[in-house]
């Protein structure tokens, strides 16, 4: 394998390269990343002051005694160790029965120290019409990789088996290879001048592959600041050292944005994978809509003391431009996931289509094979949806989630009111799943922090395709926080005015607001509520409001069960 860069950051490993993968057990044995990973576990075993060290009977610290140790094990893949000594004489030391089982525990240990690791490879393919990896990725990328995962799996059983003389009775085929292989093709995209010099040469991701269930330690808790709207470009005067930058081009709803990150962040940028699909070539070669930079760093952010996480609306070119510093409160996926819907929400509002936080699902009923799509707005969106599921003895048959998070409503061109999603997977905290379909999803899932009180999961749930077909709203339903109810204040409204209606979404949307710097487009986007509001009545929508109290998750399922049954 030709590697161009060994790169080790904490707990992850990423390997650039521009050559073909190892397709052999020789040949991983026999590159640079073996000697180089090998040396590594004896750098560590040193600063440990580990007892295997004296146990093995080789000084490791030596380059001769090291180069002894990789002749070994390289030769451990075919011959038992008895068989090695008439070929490599300074293996007789292992004959040994202490050494022998020092020898057996270094390899354990140096097997156990590679797959600790989260392990990235980057195959940097040139562009160009005679390029298929880079124009077309396929199969062959894929089929390597797994390859590579065998042969490491394999050389592993080998060596064992070749030390101790037998071989185990179990068997695990855990995954031994790179966890995650990406495909980036270098060159210039569609960008403006100032942005084409500081980005254009950063590679672009055309391919990722990742062996699920993946975990990563990587942070994915909320943001504790707040969104800023900057009044200068936060990425003027940054300097970018580009062989440690990556693109994933991410189609977010309709909007592309191209999210640059630091290779330090390289397992939350490809985690981007199960929340958005992939932008097209086509989409590629036409520009973003917004640029988004993960991991710049800190002290080039200090000038925005307010909110180091900041946006800038480039009106001049176009383009909305976002950057995220390296700072321990804001390595969160969520964090980033955030600021690409913000920079989202803010094309929506300025192309005439309404945002919103919530959840459009797609119901089958079966009577009459009836279907109706909902919009849940509020708290506690995923379990009511649920309890609309599992209710009444299967009144649903088919629920189709278009969206869990963000999306955007807008008025065609017949005056009915038609919903949209933005992300193609679910972001979830692990103590809140529930039992249905994105629950089925789980053996491709990418978990985060799982064995602490904040672990998440990053489901897939549908395609772009889906996402982006657009379903006539029937029912909006608001759900406000527990609030005592009355005549008055009955525990159902039915919003009968767009008026209304308003009131009741702007208070429950004020997050958009306060926390992720949309304010200086409130009065347009509570414009654009009004007028969406009131095409939704007047075109049949049913807009309600669900006064929570008691067993109100039951109770807000029952509501939407009765106003969508009473329309059949």
């Amino acid at each position: 394998m030709s590697s161009k860069r060994f790169v080790r950051d904490k707990k992850q490993c990423i390997v650039y390269t521009d050559d073909r993968i190892c397709n052999s057990k020789r040949e991983v044995l026999h590159s640079d990343l073996f000697e180089d990973m090998v040396g590594l576990f004896v750098r560590e075993l040193v600063y440990k002051d580990s007892l295997l060290l004296s146990s093995i009977g080789l000084d490791l610290t030596t380059r001769s005694d090291f180069r002894h140790l990789l002749n070994i094990l390289r030769a451990l893949d075919e011959h038992s160790l008895e068989q090695l000594i008439s070929i490599l004489p300074a293996a007789d030391v292992f004959l040994e029965h202490s050494r022998r089982a020092a020898l057996r525990e270094f390899v354990e240990q140096l097997y156990d120290h590679w797959r600790s690791r989260d392990r990235y490879m980057v195959l940097l393919a040139k562009p160009g019409p005679g390029n298929c990896r880079g124009q077309r990725p396929h199969r062959v990328f894929n089929d390597t990789l797994i390859g590579l995962g065998y042969h490491i799996r394999s050389l592993y059983r080998n060596v064992c088996e070749n030390i101790t003389g037998g071989h185990p009775r179990i068997y695990r085929h855990v995954a031994a290879g790179c966890k995650v292989g990406l495909i980036a093709v270098p060159g210039h995209r569609e960008l403006p001048s100032f942005y084409g010099k500081l980005l254009g040469d950063i590679p672009v991701v055309r391919q990722i592959w990742f062996t699920p269930p993946m975990i990563l330690s990587s942070a994915a808790g909320r943001y504790s600041g707040q969104f800023q709207r900057a009044d200068t470009n936060p990425l003027h005067g940054l300097v970018l050292l580009q062989g440690e930058w990556l693109c994933y081009p991410a189609q977010v709803g309709s909007v592309v944005v191209f999210v640059y990150f630091h290779q330090q962040v390289i397992g939350l940028g490809t985690a981007l994978a199960n929340l958005f699909e992939l932008a097209t070539d086509d989409q590629i070669a036409s520009g973003p809509d917004a640029v988004c930079l993960f991991g710049v760093p800190l002290q080039h952010m200090g000038q925005f003391s307010d909110s180091p996480a900041v946006f800038f609306d480039d009106k001049d070119n176009k383009l909305l431009v976002a950057a995220i510093p390296f700072e321990d409160s804001s390595h969160s996926f969520v964090c980033l996931k955030d600021m690409v819907f913000t920079l989202h929400n803010v094309i929506m509002i300025r192309s005439g289509w309404l945002p919103f936080h919530g959840s459009l699902v797609s119901l089958r009923f079966r009577k009459e094979e009836y279907s109706s799509t909902v919009l849940v707005i509020g708290n506690r969106r995923e379990e009511i949806l649920a309890a609309v599921r599992s209710f009444d003895f299967g009144a649903v048959v088919e629920m189709n989630s278009v969206t869990g998070d963000t999306g955007s409503l807008r008025i065609n061109d017949t005056g009915s009111v038609v919903g949209y999603g933005t992300e193609c997977g679910s972001l979830l905290r692990l103590d809140t799943l529930q039992e249905d379909d994105a629950v089925k999803q789980m053996d491709r899932a990418i978990f985060m922090n799982p064995l602490t009180s904040d672990g998440w999961v990053l489901l897939p749930v549908n395609t772009i395709e889906e996402v982006l077909k657009g379903y006539g709203l029937d029912l909006l339903l608001f759900i406000s926080d527990p609030e005592e109810t009355s005549a008055a204040n009955p525990p159902v409204e039915m919003l009968e005015d767009s008026e209304q209606a308003l009131r009741v979404f702007c208070v429950l949307h004020n997050h958009l607001f306060s926390s992720s710097g949309l304010q200086q487009y409130e009065r347009l986007y509570e414009e654009l509520a009004g007028n969406t509001f009131r095409a939704a009545l007047q075109s049949g929508c049913k807009i309600a409001h669900f006064r929570s109290g008691g067993n109100w998750v039951d109770a807000a399922a029952r509501v939407v069960i009765d106003l969508i049954e009473s329309d059949m």
